[in-house]
């Protein structure tokens, strides 16, 4: 099962749990006009092909105490494996990363990171992202007011 083979009543499925995963199956079904248990089968579907990946709550990052977002821009001296294969596990295993994104043009990577604060921040930089083994250049870009914040895939 793929995006491209779904049909309406997939699409809607998955439009209705993006708005509230927390919707009971009774009530899916309902809203899609499907019995229970083929409402239930067809979300174990779309879980077991991967299509919904999981369920969360989407949390203010402002009101749960991480005021200051910047987007950094990464630039590795050398792309050879160890040093991508480093950088990759040491940025995953920071909770002040919110994504990573490997891209083309001026950066070889693109993250979203918050913290506390900015003095937080600084400490982010100093003691973990300056010592990376393999960095060139580090850019950033502070998040001054978030314009658009989706979690919403069309379908």
């Amino acid at each position: 099962m793929t995006i491209d083979n779904l049909d309406s009543r997939d699409s809607q499925i998955l439009r209705l749990l993006q708005q509230d995963g927390r919707m009971s199956n009774q009530v899916l079904a309902e809203k899609v006009g499907l019995s229970a248990s083929v409402c239930w089968r067809r979300v174990n579907a779309l879980e077991k092909a991967g299509i919904i990946e999981r369920y969360a709550a989407v949390v203010d990052s402002a009101k749960a105490g991480w005021g200051f977002q910047a987007v950094v821009h990464i630039s590795l001296a050398r792309q050879d494996s160890s040093h991508v294969e480093d950088f990759i596990a040491r940025v995953m295993a920071r909770e002040e990363v919110l994504e990573c994104l490997s891209t083309t043009g001026d950066a070889d990577y693109h993250l979203k990171v918050i913290c506390r604060n900015l003095d937080a921040y600084n400490s982010f930089l100093e003691t973990f992202l300056f010592r990376i083994p393999g960095i060139a250049h580090v850019k950033t870009n502070v998040v001054l007011k978030e314009i658009k914040k989706a979690s919403y895939i069309p379908v």
